[in-house]
């Protein structure tokens, strides 16, 4: 009962935050509860509740710290260069502005943080996306799968995790697996070219910083709609603007993209990089170029947690760029929407997964699963885990899988004469997924500061980061790494 009760409820949430019936914070705290009920467990809600915020308010305190860290740092223009390189390479061309994405995601993501690479990625390129009238969902997508892929990092969480439930050498996991990564990444540049090439027919050939006056034809051909575009418009005559969405996001390829004209909500935030912006500090550049480097040091290296890291970060940050008290408190308010946003998703993930965990949902799908793995699969563990990885890592936590999940198959992998190494290195297959989760909390981190609805970047990512999973799980057995 309990199996079946698990599956209902992660259905559940999915269908009613992907129909927008459900805000995905209001879907995280009263869908559990009600199951919670429903299996006759209500008199330890709140146990559970407290035990999953315990387990997660590191998380929501590291969030929270960089947010305001990078959020600062962004304000000071440090990332101006980058940005400015970004945009010579794009040169508003779709195809390159996507590509663009997955790169810079991918880069960042060295740093072993799905939420800074995240935040930078997205301070980067939503200006460009909204000037151009891209589909938001484009770059949240790309951005998550790519930094999915790049996860698999030894300091990235998965695979430490896995070395630590079988007490295996990480380097051993992750070496071997490098070329079936580095496939999956090619995949994550591919992906990137094919939207990319799916915008640009879309919005045709674009220009930046040019207002003009394109004809859009109306559907019966008899009138004719003048649509002035400033920033960005189609040199073919389609139209760069389209109808409002929620959440000002596009709806994914072949959507229209929120509305985009001079007027438009999303208009202010194009003077995220204004050259000329109060909050520069040109002479402090170098300062904070070093203390961003060994900030990201220290958090490869594990010197302190990273919730300190982050929060002794952003005191130092705050205190050196802006010392004069009525600056800082400026500061802290113009980031106090995405900290207030992020934090408040990942206390209402704590419910959920507080309650899935609790009850015992987790474990008995989790035994369910393995179970139902016929004999004969037996000496195709890896491959077993490999596939098994991309859905339970979606709807799990990587510590329930990685320490729940992964030793159950690695048992029944080596009653087969299956290596436990082969095992952890197929556990490491679905993280392109995983990174869109509802249980993870950097995913809010990048819809919200995307202003896309979770359950728009839902329906677009999950299949193509899935494909994604399984091109990693393809290129492992060719290379026979699994």
């Amino acid at each position: 009962m309990l199996t079946i009760l698990g599956f209902v409820m992660i259905a559940t949430f999915l269908v009613l935050i992907m129909m927008k019936k459900m805000s995905p914070m209001a879907a995280l705290v009263l869908i559990p509860a009600l199951f919670c009920v429903l299996v006759g467990q209500g008199a330890h809600l709140g146990d559970y509740v407290l035990k999953g915020i315990g387990d997660l308010a590191p998380t929501a305190a590291m969030l929270m710290f960089a947010i305001i860290y990078f959020g600062v740092m962004i304000d000071v223009g440090l990332f101006d260069p980058v940005v400015r390189g970004i945009l010579k390479f794009c040169k508003a061309d779709p195809v390159r502005v996507v590509v663009g994405t997955a790169l810079l995601a991918a880069i960042v993501s060295l740093d072993g943080d799905g939420s800074t690479t995240f935040m930078i990625t997205v301070s980067a390129l939503y200006p460009l996306y909204k000037r151009l009238k891209m589909s938001l969902v484009v770059m949240t997508g790309v951005a998550a799968t790519a930094n999915g892929v790049m996860n698999t990092l030894p300091w990235g969480g998965p695979t430490a995790r896995a070395a630590t439930a079988l007490k295996l050498d990480a380097g051993d996991i992750f070496v071997p697996m490098i070329p079936a990564l580095a496939v999956g990444l090619v995949a994550v540049f591919a992906l990137a070219y094919v939207l990319g090439r799916r915008e640009r027919k879309r919005l045709g050939v674009l220009t930046l910083g040019d207002t003009r006056v394109v004809t859009e034809a109306a559907d019966d051909k008899e009138s004719e709609q003048v649509l002035v575009a400033a920033g960005a418009v189609g040199t073919g005559g389609a139209p760069v603007g389209g109808p409002r969405t929620s959440g000002g996001a596009g709806t994914g390829s072949g959507a229209a993209p929120s509305a985009g004209g001079p007027q438009d909500e999303g208009d202010a935030d194009l003077q995220v990089l204004d050259p000329h912006r109060a909050t520069l500090r040109p002479k402090l550049y170098w300062f904070n170029a070093a203390l961003t480097v060994a900030l990201l040091t220290l958090l490869i290296v594990q010197a302190l947690p990273i919730p300190v890291l982050f929060l002794l970060g952003a005191a130092l940050a705050l205190t050196v760029n802006f010392p004069h008290m009525k600056d800082q408190k400026a500061r802290v308010a113009a980031h106090a929407e995405n900290v207030l946003n992020v934090s408040g998703m990942v206390f209402a993930a704590a419910v959920f997964t507080g309650v899935l965990t609790g009850t015992g949902m987790v474990e008995h799908m989790a035994r369910w699963l393995v179970s139902g793995i016929p004999d004969a699969l037996g000496p195709h563990m890896g491959i077993v885990t490999g596939v098994l990885s991309i859905p339970l890592t979606y709807f799990m936590s990587n510590d329930g899988f990685y320490f729940g999940i992964v030793p159950i198959l690695a048992e029944a992998g080596a009653a087969h004469g299956v290596a436990p190494v082969e095992i952890a290195r197929a556990s490491l297959v679905g993280q392109a997924l995983h990174m869109s989760s509802p249980l993870v909390p950097a995913v809010y981190v990048l819809v919200g500061m995307a202003k896309v609805e979770f359950g728009d970047h839902t329906k677009f990512t999950v299949k193509w980061a899935a494909l994604t999973s399984l091109v990693v799980l393809g290129a492992g057995l060719l290379f026979g790494i699994l």
